[in-house]
């Protein structure tokens, strides 16, 4: 899921981090990990495997005003129509608020940024010519051909 700040700042308070959110939208946060190895083997780090041209395609972002704050709601990824990742927004390890507030304290978070907030499990490996359909109950869907 991806989640768009209109405001931010550091140091936020848990129970003020959801004030932050404008709204909410789907991502594919992928990694080239041919690129994250090369850099790990070398003890390098690897964010040119994340941050790739292309490597986080985005759906259009929903107001929270419209959605209200997402907790749960199915969340899924078929691979060619084959099913490869199958959750609920309330499996994820840390909630929104939780992870706002976290990264504002190493990071001064602003309307504009981006934060992914992960998957569920069933990350594997995709080839050019896959089609990635991803959904999340209430959200709608995005389709991604890997080209």
């Amino acid at each position: 899921m991806l989640v768009a700040p209109k405001s931010g700042g550091k140091n936020i308070a848990l129970d003020r981090a959801l004030d932050c959110v404008f709204g909410y939208g789907l991502s594919l946060d992928m990694t080239r990990r041919d690129l994250q190895c090369a850099q790990k083997k070398l003890g390098r780090p690897w964010e040119v495997g994340k941050a790739f041209e292309h490597s986080a395609p985005c759906g259009p972002v929903h107001p929270a005003s419209d959605l209200g704050h997402p907790d749960q709601g199915r969340i899924t990824l078929t691979v060619n129509g084959n099913p490869r990742e199958d959750g609920d927004l309330n499996q994820m390890i840390w909630q929104v608020p939780e992870m706002i507030s976290y990264l504002s304290e190493y990071f001064e978070l602003a309307a504009g940024d981006v934060i992914l907030t992960g998957t569920p499990a069933g990350v594997a490996a995709v080839a050019r010519g896959d089609v990635m359909d991803m959904a999340i109950e209430g959200f709608g869907d995005v389709r991604v051909k890997v080209i």
